[in-house]
């Protein structure tokens, strides 16, 4: 494949994951922690925007993020928002997760007791679509929307700065998105045959890195 059969399949998978939800206010706003501190940036944007009274952050430690963050994903992204004006009385951490099914499941438990009709899911730009199917299977009963950073792809890989890294992610959590239904972590999301193809053609290219085994 040429640079510019893989940015064009890239970006096909890249707006496939993004689900175009309208911001709206909710009663809890969600910051799904992982290495990108630009969601804990976005979440402390829209909490400034009167979106949501409440934010949690939940994450603990991956192999992937261990190094970027220490002390844990959910502990350095409270900090981050702190340090862009988020009060810490608006903030609850929940940093034990290890996957974005943990990262509902413990989050739903966080809060029980609290009613809770909405929240707004704050996650990467390609994780929007993943976050939506795993809340809708694990936490039913409330509204969700998901919502990130308006970047382009581009753009969020100078940002991340490394290519490679960011294709393979796109294919890791398509994958996830086709696979995780059946084995009951998050509901059915439909794929168009042009995703799957680029999908295809980018495993084939050696885009596997953040495959699930």
């Amino acid at each position: 494949m040429t640079a510019d059969e893989v940015m064009a399949d890239a970006q096909l998978i890249w707006k496939y994951h993004q689900m175009n939800h309208v911001r709206r206010p909710a009663d809890i706003g969600i910051g799904l922690g992982s290495h990108d501190l630009g969601v804990a940036t976005f979440a402390a944007h829209l909490f400034h925007q009167g979106l949501f009274p409440t934010l949690v952050f939940t994450g603990g430690n991956s192999p992937s993020t261990a190094a970027y963050f220490p002390r844990g994903e959910a502990i350095h992204y409270r900090d981050h928002a702190i340090k862009l004006g988020v009060p810490a009385t608006n903030i609850l951490v929940e940093p034990l997760a290890m996957n974005t099914g943990q990262n509902i499941a413990f989050t739903r438990d966080l809060l029980a007791g609290t009613a809770v009709k909405s929240v707004l899911l704050i996650s990467k730009p390609y994780m929007e679509r993943r976050a939506f199917a795993t809340c809708r299977k694990i936490w039913p009963d409330v509204q969700a929307t998901c919502v990130s950073d308006p970047i382009d792809l581009v753009s969020y890989i100078d940002t991340i700065g490394d290519a490679g890294l960011v294709l393979s992610m796109l294919v890791g959590d398509l994958q996830r998105v086709i696979d995780y239904p059946a084995r009951g972590f998050a509901i059915e999301q439909k794929v168009a045959p042009d995703v799957l193809s680029a999908y295809e053609r980018l495993i084939a290219a050696g885009y596997t890195s953040r495959l699930a085994t």
